[in-house]
């Protein structure tokens, strides 16, 4: 009995994590904003403790910050830290890269083949349209390599950065150009050229970065204190 309880709870509590996150990436609630849990338990009709426990997982995944005796807040990004996320994200799915680059990728391949398909096929009939979430390469590529560790760390790691891109507006150019840079590097991949496939996938960060930090109004000489 007691195991039901518990996992009727995990699973409220996610669900009430999935709510929060839907809320702060839709702007729903700012980028540096409060939590009242208070107004958010009685918006969304649940008890504060399931709130406090699904506050606690933003936090841990880098999404919320908590000021003690002030409360949880949306987190903002400075410059610096936009530049440690994609050198992390660089470190990973560089990794992933040459995972999925040795003898043994071909299914990997098939597979973001078929994602680049559908990803271009969703871009060329809605133009004006950002990348489509669901069909998010850097996510696969990293899952499919099969490494726990890269597959975890990607995580929050992707979390955060949708958090700091979902800031700015949507950039419909930048995602077609990403989509004919994934394709480059799962070209690479299929010849299992991991150097080439690494310098592609470096590149691609490199340029997602710098488009990141334009669509934020981030010069590259701005003092690495502002908030954006």
């Amino acid at each position: 009995m007691s195991t039901e309880i518990k996992l009727d709870r995990d699973t409220f509590v996610a669900r009430t994590e999935a709510v929060l996150r839907s809320m702060i990436f839709s702007g729903q609630i700012r980028p540096g904003e409060r939590l009242n849990e208070v107004t958010l338990a009685a918006t969304l009709g649940i008890s504060r403790g399931p709130l406090r426990e699904a506050v606690q997982r933003l936090g841990g995944q880098g999404i919320l910050i908590s000021q003690p005796h002030r409360g949880s807040f949306v987190r903002t990004f400075t410059r610096a830290e936009i530049v440690e996320l994609y050198e992390m994200r660089s470190a990973v799915e560089l990794q992933a890269v040459r995972v999925l680059s040795r003898a043994g990728g071909d299914e990997a391949v098939v597979h973001l083949r078929d994602l680049a398909t559908r990803a271009h096929a969703v871009l060329s009939a809605a133009p004006g349209s950002p990348f489509p979430a669901d069909l998010d390469f850097h996510h696969q590529l990293v899952s499919l390599s099969g490494n726990t560790m890269l597959i975890r760390a990607a995580h929050d790691l992707q979390l955060q950065i949708a958090l700091a891109r979902s800031m700015s507006a949507s950039q419909p150019a930048r995602a077609r150009e990403a989509s004919d840079e994934h394709d480059a590097v799962v070209d690479a991949i299929a010849r299992h050229d991991a150097a080439a496939a690494c310098d592609l996938m470096e590149h691609h960060i490199q340029h997602s970065m710098q488009n990141a930090l334009a669509a934020l109004g981030v010069d590259d000489q701005e003092e690495n204190t502002r908030d954006i």
